[in-house]
């Protein structure tokens, strides 16, 4: 089922959409649909829709609330067996990938969605898939979306995940966000962060959206790009 939240920052949204549908945060998947940075005269504000599979969600919640739900596609939890032969090639190509790097696993889909779907390793060598700061789980996720696109399925993105890395990961940014912001704001200076790929560069960039005295911008060139974090008004 789909469910639409509002708040001034995205974490307030998920937040509001854990508290009012009763789950947990890694039960449901996010989609950022709108994104609005707080200024001088205008608050911060972020839309978010919510893909979740739990059927028995609170629609009354949704309801009361005033959240429109979609129809456009549905994130399933809950089978991680393949239930067609494109997540059946999916599955057995990552774990071929694994165990001729050395490193055999399980695989198993962990979410799957209109145009998304999730694919969880179980090794007890995910240290190493994962890599530092994840670059060998990045890697492999590259892999597969090149080769989900040989499959004809060029409009369908794969995250590739084990031990919970993403989120774990997700939660690290956020944290490491708000500590340079609040260097940045008590030296009026800016701070560089190390080179991210897109995905945590958008993180650091959404979660500092709502605080007014700070903004960020990527430097750099090529995927690895770094985030600086400046006291508003410096010289850039």
């Amino acid at each position: 089922m789909e469910f639409e939240f509002e708040g001034r920052t995205e974490k307030e949204a998920i937040d509001k959409a854990a508290e009012e549908l009763g789950l947990e945060k890694d039960e449901f998947d996010v989609e950022i649909l709108e994104t609005q940075k707080q200024g001088l005269f205008k608050k911060g504000y972020v839309r978010i829709r919510v893909h979740t599979g739990k059927p028995g969600a609170s629609a009354v919640a949704s309801s009361e609330s005033g959240h429109r739900q979609g129809n456009v596609s549905r994130a399933v939890f809950g089978k991680p067996e393949p239930q067609n032969d494109y997540e059946e090639k999916m599955t057995e190509f990552t774990a071929g990938l694994i165990e001729r790097m050395g490193y055999p696993g399980k695989v198993s889909v962990l979410f799957r969605d209109k145009h998304k779907i999730g694919l969880k390793i179980d090794s007890e060598h995910s240290s190493i898939l994962i890599g530092k700061k994840g670059k060998n789980l990045d890697a492999l996720q590259l892999l597969l979306n090149i080769y989900s696109g040989r499959l004809g399925k060029d409009d369908m993105r794969v995250i590739l995940d084990t031990e919970n890395y993403r989120i774990r990961r997700e939660e690290s940014l956020v944290r490491l966000a708000y500590n340079v912001a609040e260097k940045v704001r008590e030296s009026r200076s800016s701070i560089l962060l190390e080179p991210m790929n897109p995905f945590d560069r958008w993180l650091i960039h959404t979660t500092l959206n709502d605080i007014g005295d700070v903004e960020t911008k990527s430097e750099g060139d090529g995927l690895y790009k770094q985030v600086r974090v400046y006291y508003r008004g410096l010289s850039r």
